[in-house]
């Protein structure tokens, strides 16, 4: 199948979700995860009509937003190191997986230079396990109140990559723990924070997360292909 094609399968697969639980289709963003996947498949994906995409390496992601000449939203989604941030300033409209207090100094000391705040997602590592980001549970509103304080990041919401499951419903409370967490801290009217958005689900499993809350899938083999 083409690009054009998979990406109308996903989107009847996202509308199909939220009608089965009562969400408006709107409310859902497809994130496309172009990483290590070459500028003409981000081109092909942009004529079919997909406008965000999201990236995971630094380096990889400069070349490719010089290359493609669409108008596109980019979001970074992958680990990021502080000594890094610089490069992003101006060029993604979001960072999903801030972690860590000292990260969220550096996006607010570089964007102080840009005139407008830094949009970001806070990364939760639900499954508490070592190979992946995220801060863990009971860390979670210290932090958030922590960066809350910054005056140039907001953050709108939370991100997280679960442990990964065949079976979807396995995911599942994982996904239903962070909508819960992200109500507890809207609960809490922290200024500067809103918990709007909700990143979490991939091609596997992002119908589930639909259902349980999600306001951005980042669904990437299911549009470009397995990575080789």
């Amino acid at each position: 199948m083409s690009i054009e094609a998979n990406l109308r399968e996903i989107r009847d697969r996202i509308d199909a979700a939220c009608l089965r639980i009562g969400r408006n289709p709107r409310d859902v963003r497809l994130v496309a995860v172009s990483k290590t996947k070459p500028t003409a498949m981000i081109d092909e994906a942009a004529a079919a009509g997909q406008t965000l995409f999201g990236e995971n390496y630094v380096q990889e992601f400069l070349a490719k937003a010089e290359q493609v000449m669409a108008k596109v939203e980019w979001h970074f989604i992958g680990s990021l190191q502080s000594n890094k941030v610089k490069y992003l300033r101006e060029k993604v409209a979001m960072i999903h997986s801030v972690d860590r207090l000292s990260l969220a100094r550096e996006i607010d000391r570089q964007w102080s230079k840009a005139g407008y705040p830094a949009d970001i997602l806070i990364q939760v590592n639900l499954g508490e396990e070592e190979s992946k980001s995220g801060t863990q549970e009971a860390a979670l509103e210290e932090l958030v109140r922590s960066i809350a304080a910054l005056p140039n990041v907001r953050i709108g919401g939370l991100m997280a990559l679960p442990p990964y499951l065949d079976d979807p419903e396995m995911v599942r409370p994982f996904f239903r723990r962070l909508r819960h967490l992200a109500e507890k801290l809207s609960a809490l009217d922290i200024p500067g924070v809103a918990m709007r958005e909700l990143s979490m689900g991939m091609s596997h499993d992002f119908e589930v997360a639909i259902e349980e809350g999600a306001t951005l899938v980042r669904v990437g083999s299911a549009i470009f292909g397995s990575r080789r």
